[in-house]
């Protein structure tokens, strides 16, 4: 399909689309409506899809946790008064001694540079995720484009197939008014345009849904816009597989794992430094009931690390950081045979598709002529006719869904290499 030069850079647009910060303060009023290209509905969707307006929610969460992980620990202010409720010596007044103290707990080990690197990491993983929600909504709404378009062709298909059974049908009334056909082949006729106003009312109604199911993905539920302006049969040159394949390391699932590691080894190191004791520090005032005399008074403390060194911890860290490393390598060879296996249906839909529009088609094209040409002429009945017709709509919607088959593939790949997979255009015209 050519969506104009939509489809072509769709993908290439990535950079600035899945960049959050352009997604939503270009939140403009876009509302495409009449004739709609590819590019206004990613258009669309990227600046008001639900989803991805409250997915954003999390980055803006994960800037929180970074300004909260940067923020030091709070002071602390004492009193301590002594010889409150004692006894003999003790009860009284003059013994007794109050201080006012101010503590402050010092992190050692880089504890709070390491506890913002988490949160650092964090957001970095949280940005990867929401420009993999942002492409995921990118290939959605290209394949309800697809659909849509793929459902104007069937319409187009199915009122051709109507006008051309309503003319074969006056055709034939003419024939058996003039005593040259029997009334049986009149019945037949009419029942195939019967037959296909119903098939028109279906795809008008298929029509319908689909266009209502690509408005949905930026927030709309009016059955707009009028039509969706694209080629379904044109068909763009390939890149190879291996080309495809290296483009796959840009995937966004496969990042994630990228910034999921630095996540990781950011709590490692975030989790060995919480072995090493905090030291607290204190400074205050102390006054003498007895004789009104004030002095200053200093505390220092640590807690002592001889059961707790935070070892369960840092073997959490360690373990989780080598799962993440197991679970990329797994993930790379699924996306790996899933990109295979899409690449070898494309291959086989692309061949299929040339194979119906090279050559069967043209040969059902001349197939009916021929037969249109023997029925007038009494060589051929109106069964060998209807036939002829009905293999030429068949072959048609074939090549229509073989055609919306083939570039919902296409999505799919693009999804995976995050790339666009076709170059300089072709254009093969549908007999």
């Amino acid at each position: 399909m050519k969506f104009s030069s939509a489809h072509s850079k769709r993908v290439c647009a990535l950079a600035c689309l899945l960049s959050l910060q352009g997604a939503t303060t270009a939140a403009l009023a876009v509302q495409p409506s009449g004739e709609l290209t590819l590019a206004q509905a990613i258009q669309a969707a990227i600046s008001r899809n639900p989803d991805l307006q409250a997915s954003s929610y999390e980055l803006k969460a994960a800037d929180a946790r970074i300004a909260q992980a940067r923020v030091r620990p709070n002071p602390e202010a004492s009193l301590e008064i002594d010889g409150i409720a004692g006894r003999g010596v003790a009860a009284s007044p003059d013994e007794r001694q109050a201080t006012l103290s101010l503590s402050q707990v010092l992190e050692l080990g880089d504890k709070r540079g390491r506890r913002v690197a988490v949160a650092d990491s964090d957001r970095d993983l949280a940005g990867v995720e929401q420009q993999a929600r942002q492409l995921d909504v990118l290939a959605e709404v290209t394949r309800r484009f697809i659909d849509v378009v793929a459902a104007q062709e069937r319409v187009t298909l199915a009122r051709e197939t109507s006008g051309l059974t309503e003319q074969t049908a006056k055709a034939i009334a003419a024939r058996v008014a003039a005593a040259r056909t029997p009334r049986a082949e009149l019945s037949r006729a009419q029942i195939a345009v019967t037959r296909a106003h119903a098939d028109e009312r279906q795809a008008e109604s298929m029509l319908r849904g689909a266009t209502r199911s690509l408005v949905a993905m930026w927030g709309e539920t009016r059955l707009e816009p009028e039509s969706a302006r694209a080629d379904l049969l044109t068909l763009e040159p390939l890149d190879s597989f291996e080309a495809l394949l290296e483009r796959m390391a840009r995937n966004p699932e496969l990042l994630r794992f990228a910034s999921q590691a630095r996540l990781r080894d950011a709590e490692v190191r975030l989790a060995q430094s919480q072995a090493r004791p905090n030291l607290t520090v204190g400074v205050g005032v102390r006054r003498f009931q007895a004789t009104g005399d004030v002095g200053l008074a200093a505390s220092f403390s640590m807690a002592l690390p001889l059961f707790d060194r935070n070892q369960g911890a840092i073997a959490e860290a360690q373990v989780r950081r080598r799962q993440t490393q197991a679970q990329e390598q797994a993930t790379r060879i699924r996306l790996q045979a899933e990109l295979f296996a899409l690449y070898q249906q494309l291959l086989s839909s692309r061949e299929l598709l040339s194979t119906l529009q090279d050559e069967a088609l043209p040969q059902a094209r001349a197939a009916l002529d021929q037969t249109q040409v023997g029925y007038e002429r009494g060589r051929f009945s109106y069964l060998e006719l209807g036939v002829a017709q009905q293999e030429l709509v068949s072959l048609r919607a074939a090549a229509i869904d073989t055609a919306a088959d083939y570039h919902r593939l296409t999505t799919e790949i693009e999804r995976l290499t995050a790339e666009p997979i076709v170059s300089q255009p072709t254009t093969p015209e549908l007999p």
